[in-house]
């Protein structure tokens, strides 16, 4: 399996460290998330501070942008890393789309195939002066008389789909060079649910199971004491848990009731953010990878077979920028490690 690494950082700086850290650990692709900083923001700053392993996004939000946005973004970051860029791009949930970001759900999964074509069509007719023209019932495109007259680093970009119900996972099966698992993702849930849908997906497309990077994310904390180590991954837990279009997930791994309460603690008024408390071990222990670096690279090996990529992130939500810090360093030891 290839080591990749989602880096944190408390400041734009210290983000661009721990990547160029990870890098020189061994992490082949450095990933970006997009929820409290923007995920092409973050790409360009990790994409100047380094040099080798490849720059993605996991995940850009692909219905807050328009698809020709998306599309300069990821030819701007692809120019900016010198053909490093993968564009990982999802839907997010309702809540987000419609509350946060005022956006129209609509049909996700043939949103999100519309969007793919068009940002696919731009990438590809960009530079040529071509009128792009696409009728979709999601995300129509008529452009005449553009060209981009910059220096484009590759004719196409690398497009993975993020999915965790069947139906998105299948669309990343038929159509994307890659699939992004939720950040949580058991091994159970990816051999169970998850490569049977991309299977199906790769099937009705006539693709080839290599012609799909499969990206299995690993909340990992790793720690001399196993109780420290579960403590800093409970919050991430009881994040994810918090949203309610989970269910089915949490509830595959038996952890409907421990959900239920972690909603039920979140309307009693505790943050997203602060949900540890009211997260139970058994729900860290299916769901994380924690414990000592022995017990954790044991864990990892779980997905040998199955996973042909590895992102590896450390625990985030909830704890005090130390004890990410703390958690980060151990996890890029991991890497070295491991590669």
């Amino acid at each position: 399996m290839r080591i990749t690494y989602g880096p944190w950082g408390e400041t734009l700086g210290e983000l661009v460290a721990a990547a160029r850290a990870a890098e020189e650990a061994g992490a082949e692709a450095l990933w970006v998330p997009e929820l409290h900083r923007s995920a092409t923001v973050a790409a360009a700053a990790v994409a100047q501070g380094t040099r080798r392993a490849r720059i993605g996004t996991a995940i850009t939000l692909a219905f807050t942008r328009s698809p020709m946005v998306t599309a300069l973004e990821a030819l701007d970051l692809d120019e900016l890393s010198g053909g490093r860029f993968v564009l990982g791009l999802g839907s997010g949930v309702r809540r987000l789309n419609e509350d946060w970001h005022n956006v129209r759900w609509g049909s996700p999964v043939a949103h999100l195939r519309e969007s793919v074509a068009a940002v696919r069509h731009i990438v590809a007719h960009a530079v040529d002066g071509a009128p792009m023209v696409l009728d979709g019932a999601h995300e129509s495109l008529a452009v005449r008389g553009f060209r981009r007259p910059f220096p484009q680093a590759r004719a196409e970009i690398p497009i993975y789909l993020a999915g965790l119900g069947p139906a998105m996972t299948r669309l990343a099966g038929q159509i994307g060079d890659g699939w992004i698992s939720h950040e949580l993702c058991s091994p159970e849930w990816l051999r169970e649910r998850a490569l049977p849908a991309l299977e199906d997906g790769l099937g009705a497309a006539g693709r080839e199971r290599e012609a799909l990077d499969v990206v299995v994310s690993a909340v990992c904390s790793l720690d001399p004491d196993p109780v420290v180590a579960r403590g800093r991954a409970a919050g991430v837990a009881g994040f994810y848990a918090s949203v309610r279009s989970y269910a089915d997930f949490f509830a595959f791994h038996g952890l409907a009731d421990d959900q239920a309460w972690t909603i039920t603690a979140l309307r009693s008024g505790a943050g997203a953010d602060d949900l540890a408390s009211a997260v139970s071990g058994r729900m860290v222990d299916a769901l994380t990878v924690t414990g000592t670096a022995e017990r954790v690279r044991d864990r990892l090996a779980a997905y040998e077979g199955v996973a042909d990529t590895l992102k590896l992130t450390p625990p985030v939500y909830g704890l005090p920028a130390a004890e990410t810090r703390a958690a980060q360093a151990r996890l890029i030891e991991l890497i070295r490690e491991l590669t």
